[in-house]
């Protein structure tokens, strides 16, 4: 069972002392947009909790992690953004490497348009008539940050990630020649 997600945005607002702002900048809006939207989006079968606060009412609580200049993003208390808009990817990225990851069901191949190797991946998948799940690493950020979050950990986290990356039955495979090997003998 995978375990939600805190998504806090510290934005330039609230009081502290004399001074009051109670519009935020133009940033912080903008952030608060790119989060709903990609958790609308990339990240909708996530159970995220997202709250936004005003960071001159709280600018102690990010500052104790790193965060010092609103718009501040943070991940499960982690700083992932700040001081500009925020950029989606990182915080794909950031949701992803939060998730338990829960094992791969059925077949499944990472890769990306162009690729040689992909393509052979695909071939062999097809030859053999095997029902497979493309993920295209390119066009979809989610699938390459899964992609990240699932290989690294058996590869290493020093070793270059290629493409394709692939599993059969839920079990990691490898790349084409993996894949290639193990259909021809079966």
């Amino acid at each position: 069972m995978s375990r939600s997600i805190n998504i806090t945005l510290f934005r330039w607002a609230g009081t502290w002392g004399p001074f009051k702002v109670s519009i935020p900048c133009g940033e912080c809006t903008l952030t608060k947009d790119i989060i709903l939207d990609t958790l609308n989006n990339e990240l909708a079968d996530i159970d995220v909790k997202f709250d936004v606060r005003d960071w001159l009412s709280e600018w102690w609580k990010p500052l104790l992690r790193g965060g010092w200049h609103a718009p501040i993003v943070m991940v499960n208390g982690k700083v992932v953004s700040q001081g500009q808009a925020l950029n989606r990817g990182l915080l794909t990225q950031a949701v992803i490497e939060e998730t338990d990851n829960a094992e791969l069901v059925g077949n499944h191949l990472y890769g990306k348009n162009g690729c040689s190797h992909c393509t052979l991946a695909k071939d062999a998948f097809d030859r053999a008539g095997i029902d497979y799940v493309y993920h295209n690493v390119v066009k979809d950020s989610r699938s390459m940050y899964e992609m990240f979050a699932r290989v690294k950990p058996i590869v290493g986290p020093k070793t270059p990630i290629t493409v394709p990356q692939i599993w059969i039955d839920g079990a990691y495979v490898g790349g084409a020649t993996a894949i290639t090997k193990q259909l021809i003998s079966a």
